[in-house]
């Protein structure tokens, strides 16, 4: 980018510039001698600037202020006093916004596709926080109101009405308030709580704002490729603009937690039971959390990080090991850390039965206790360090968050002379703890844990909860409509219109002109140089770069599919796809017992039996992550991945080798991944948003599909059966496995992608003689799978389908349609309905206004996916599913008959969003590589698609857009040609039964999650009554971690926004 000088008398000083030593980054903090704000540029190669502007908020109650002054912020400025401002100019400048509230600050963000148009939004960004309008007309909509039918709603309300009764919400809330008394301020529930938020006043956020939102109190963080020279021009300019309305430097602040009463130390454990609605009574889960070490004690704070990992990071860890994999007493055993004063640690135990959670409770305590009081295993200690040591590199290279949250937790809690973050330059931490002996570990654990007092939830499921919240809530609305009248009604329905008239004043176009959009000149993309062999080069074009003359010398006679990416990166990435279509229906349901149980699997080396333990201990050793899963770009194959250094790219090659074909399948083993699989259906039954997709696979995918047979309302009949069969006829099952694992493991079902720097590996090619040496390579490679051919007639043909299902769980609503779309990605159309979709789905785009933004659902989004020929469009946490449709019905077809029209600014919006979007594919290398390798192999297009659609969506006309819309946006909201899933709470299922009626859906069908499951034709012994048999064997009995790969599938657009 053109430099950029700094003015001669800028205000803004530099307090220090820190060379991290572990990775090319470098951190410059700056201070304003004017109003205190601080900022710090983390400076990192690629095509995004990502900026996270926090705030320090402390409040005392549930009343929800921080949280809705977060939503508030947006409503307009001292200058821009125009709703939704903000996000269109984000939106025209490859940019997006968000925030969140967290329970020691507000973070706002914005990222950007490119430093120019980070660089427009900066100010006008800044001043919407520091001096917004809070108008009492925004607070009406967006955070609470009652309509004209006497319901609630509002933005804010419809959020957390989707998450207060959920049962982490529950226990988090009830630990936190025994961990910490009144007048402490991390005791509170930020987000707000429904029955505070019915009553909160707009003063009371304007107070909040002014007490909490000045500038020495606000820290940016900017990561990415930023001119320095003209951002501290742009913040010397902002400051301008607002020097006479923030409190002057001097100005008496009380410093948010850094000031206020200290945090007392627990003086007794306690153990409570914590209640939570939901119909399936038979699993619950504990929480414990403890007060740790001081957040000022590196070395402290770096040790309580490792003796986690030691005791709960993996399958071999203490805690895992133990209670999951052994005494199988839980799902998982997790950690997890607040940044605090003093650091909180929590475990969780997910999916323990009911009746045995205070005997798990009690199991966890006496493990931790034997544990300290035991000789650790101190080499283990130490591969735990190293392995620390290798991910913080690793993320290294991700930047984003990583660096952004401890750059923000040292602005909440740090000195404010930047000392406690010069000791990110190095992690000397590290070195000092690898020389703790046996005795100072086991010091420090008890010291923090084992010995400590604590407090442990004791989450319990509740059917008659359920039932209560049901019925209080009909009651509470009844008797407020009865007691506001017709009359009363009336007058808040005139009130809701008024406000929403207030609040959405058209922007004047002369406004949106002075922010021109950016040249995508100013966007640096990474470019990744791509090199073939064997299988891979068939029916390819002859690459002629300097990767392929390597991967050529070293080729020989190789025959299996390997697809190189070359990457400026320190760590190496293997990817391994393999195909299910050989696989028999009726084995398909085993595929989510193979995925758990592939990495904790005995295994046979040099002829010796080799213990699942000794197998991970070894992966954590020769890697920095690894994982299974099914492929996002294609649900119908699966994908095994690692991370590791150029050192050890052929140890990882023998071990690939090792777990396809000399892995032993051991019935005790398998009945533990079982286990672990069954019992956390009930919680995954609990989620609105995670059964309205697994309902949609089983309806729209037949019994071959691998993606629908993983989907838990597959697993839970087939596995459940295949546990009891297990028990009784384990060589049956073993030889099913076999069977399954026999299909997917042949070369020709294997297409390989390696990621990193090719120059730094050796043997990039004949290294891989080590996995295919006397294997059958005679075969041609297996075609890809094409997921249409899996499609049923409800996805074939939609229309005239309509399922409401009710869950106790949840106190809000979801709801998914689908009807007929595009199939190619080489139909005239698509660019067309891409630019549609992104202009009526953008913020404070026509969706957003018409639904969110009248407090109709949390959310709503657009989607599109050509693997399957459907478009979609989905609605979050909405407080009536019904009115969110009728809604967004009215926008699409306003603007698909042109009764509504897209003006310029929207159109250039939806492009500049598109823009964004190509940046998203591909933050950084390992995501460029990932997208790179998705196009090419899986989705067969150019490595550069999304640069070619770019060059298409700018030529899209208005017409083309009208076009698109009604044939593929109209048909959603006609229940002839689309079909309609809703998951909703129950008592919302009767009211919206009936008015989807009224809309058209004639033949809507309430159905109970338990009418979707499929048991693949699998029978056991006994019949059905013999499923009920839970009872296990005391028997001794995994997973690796997760390929945290970035980037989109072209192709497909869904989620919900």
């Amino acid at each position: 980018m053109p430099a950029t000088k700094v003015r001669s008398k800028s205000h803004f000083k530099t307090v220090q510039t820190i060379d991290l030593k572990y990775c090319p980054v470098t951190f410059t903090q700056y201070e304003s001698t004017r109003t205190g704000m601080r900022c710090v540029v983390v400076d990192q190669k690629g095509p995004k600037v990502n900026g996270y502007f926090a705030l320090a908020t402390e409040i005392h109650d549930d009343s929800g202020a921080p949280h809705t002054l977060e939503h508030l912020c947006f409503m307009g400025s001292k200058s821009y006093r125009y709703k939704g401002l903000l996000d269109k100019l984000a939106t025209r400048a490859f940019s997006s916004t968000n925030a969140w509230t967290a329970t020691d600050h507000t973070a706002y963000t914005l990222e950007t596709a490119g430093w120019d148009g980070f660089a427009q939004i900066l100010p006008v960004y800044l001043e919407h926080l520091i001096v917004p309008t809070l108008t009492d007309a925004g607070c009406y909509t967006e955070v609470h109101h009652i309509d004209g039918s006497g319901e609630d709603s509002g933005v804010v309300y419809s959020e957390m009405q989707g998450v207060q009764n959920q049962s982490g919400e529950l226990m988090d809330l009830q630990a936190r308030r025994l961990l910490f008394p009144e007048g402490i301020g991390f005791r509170y529930e930020t987000g707000g709580m429904m029955e505070h938020l019915r009553v909160l006043t707009t003063q009371r956020i304007r107070d909040f704002h002014k007490e909490m939102y000045q500038p020495k109190n606000m820290c940016l963080v900017l990561t990415g490729e930023v001119d320095h020279a003209d951002l501290l021009n742009i913040l010397d300019d902002f400051e301008e603009t607002i020097i006479d309305d923030v409190p002057t430097l001097n100005a008496p602040f009380k410093r948010p937690w850094v000031e206020s009463t200290p945090i007392p130390a627990l003086t007794k454990t306690i153990v409570e039971r914590c209640e939570f609605p939901e119909e399936d009574e038979s699993m619950g889960e504990v929480m414990a959390g403890f007060l740790g070490p001081d957040v000022h004690d590196q070395i402290a704070c770096a040790a309580l990080g490792v003796l986690l990992s030691y005791l709960c990071g993996s399958s071999i860890s203490v805690m895992e090991n133990t209670l999951v994999e052994r005494e199988q007493l839980c799902s998982s055993a997790s950690y997890s850390t607040d940044t605090r004063p003093n650091l909180v640690i929590w475990f969780v135990l997910s999916s323990v039965e009911t009746e045995k959670l205070a005997e798990v409770e009690e199991r966890l305590f006496k493990l931790l206790k034997d544990t300290a009081a035991n000789p650790l295993d101190m080499p283990y200690m130490h591969d735990c360090i190293n392995r620390w040591r290798r991910q913080i590199k690793l993320r290294c290279e991700n930047a984003g968050d990583f660096f952004a949250d401890p750059i923000i937790e040292d602005h909440l809690y740090g000195p404010r002379d930047g000392s406690e973050l010069r000791e990110f330059a190095d992690i000397k931490e590290l070195d000092t703890i690898q020389e703790w002996t046996d005795q100072q570990w086991r010091d420090f654990m008890r010291k923090w844990m084992s010995d400590a007092h604590h407090v442990s939830i004791l989450g319990v499921p509740s059917k008659a909860m359920s039932k209560k919240i049901t019925d209080d809530e009909k009651a509470r609305v009844q008797a407020q409509q009865e007691k506001l009248g017709e009359e009363g009604l009336k007058e808040l329905a005139e009130k809701l219109q008024q406000a929403k008239a207030d609040n959405d004043k058209p922007i004047p176009d002369s406004l949106l002109e002075q922010f021109p959009v950016p040249d995508t000149e100013s966007v640096h993309f990474i470019s990744t140089i791509t090199a073939r062999s064997g299988a891979a080069k068939s029916g390819k074009q002859k690459l002629d770069n300097s990767i392929q003359q390597i991967i050529d010398k070293d080729e020989g006679d190789s025959s299996v599919f390997l697809h190189f990416e070359h990457i400026p990166s320190n760590f190496v990435r293997i990817k391994i796809l393999l195909g299910t279509n050989a696989l028999p229906v009726e084995l398909k349901p085993l595929l989510s017992l193979y995925l758990m149980n592939f990495f904790t699997t005995p295994v046979m080396e040099d002829g010796q039996r080799i213990e699942f333990e000794r197998l991970v201990l070894d992966l954590e050793r020769e890697t920095v992550g690894y994982g299974i899963d099914l492929e996002r770009s294609n649900a119908e194959m699966l994908y095994i991945a690692f991370e590791t250094e150029p050192d050890s790219y052929e140890k990882i090659i023998r071990r690939i080798r090792t777990l396809l074909f000399d892995a032993i399948h051991d019935p005790i083993r398998l009945q533990a991944s079982l286990t672990k699989i069954l019992v956390d259906i009930p919680s995954e039954k609990r989620s609105g948003s995670s059964m309205l997709g697994a309902v949609e696979a089983m309806l729209s995918f037949d019994q071959t599909s691998s993606g629908r047979a993983c989907s838990t309302l597959a697993k839970s009949l087939y596995l459940k059966r295949t546990r009891k069969l297990l028990k009784d006829e384990p060589d049956r099952v073993i030889e099913q496995f076999t069977k399954l694992c026999e299909s997917l493991h042949r070369p020709e079902n294997l297409r390989i992608r390696v990621a990193g720097n090719i120059e730094s590996l050796h043997n990039p090619v004949s290294a891989w003689k080590a996995l295919t040496s006397s294997l059958d390579l005679s075969k041609p490679l297996e075609p890809l799978i094409d997921r249409k051919e899996k499609l049923t007639d409800y996805a074939r043909t939609p229309g005239n389908a309509a399922y409401i299902i009710p869950l106790s769980s949840i106190d809000s609503s979801y709801a998914r349609i689908a009807c007929k779309g595009i199939d190619s990605f080489s139909h005239p159309h698509l660019a067309a309905l891409i630019v549609a979709q992104a202009a009526l789905d953008s913020v404070e785009g026509p969706l957003w206004v018409a639904v969110r933004g009248n407090g109709l659902a949390y959310g709503t989004n657009c989607g599109y996916r050509l693997s399957t020929g459907l478009v979609s469009f989905s609605i979050s946490r909405s407080p009536d599913i019904y009115k969110a449709f009728m809604a967004a019905k009215e926008q699409v077809e306003g603007y698909a008959s042109g009764t509504l029209n897209f003006d310029k600014f929207a159109l250039e919006g939806a492009v500049s969003e598109i823009v964004l979007n190509m940046a998203n594919e591909q933050p950084t290398m390992a995501a460029a590589a990932a997208t790179s390798f998705t196009n090419q192999v899986v989705l067969g297009i150019e490595k550069d698609w999304s640069h070619q659609m770019l060059a298409k969506v700018r030529d899209v006309t208005p017409e083309q857009i009208r076009e698109a819309m009604t044939k593929y946006m109209v048909p959603l909201f006609n229940p002839k040609s689309a079909n309609l899933l809703v998951t909703c709470a129950q008592i919302m299922t009767e009211k919206l039964e009936e008015n989807l009626k009224g809309a058209g859906f004639t033949s809507v069908q309430v159905k109970a999650l338990a009418d979707f499951e499929d048991d693949y034709g699998l029978e056991v012994p006994g019949g059905d009554d013999a499923e009920g048999d839970d009872e296990e064997d005391d028997e001794d009995d995994s997973e690796g971690d997760d390929d945290s790969e970035d980037g989109e599938t072209p192709g497909s657009s869904e989620g919900s926004g």
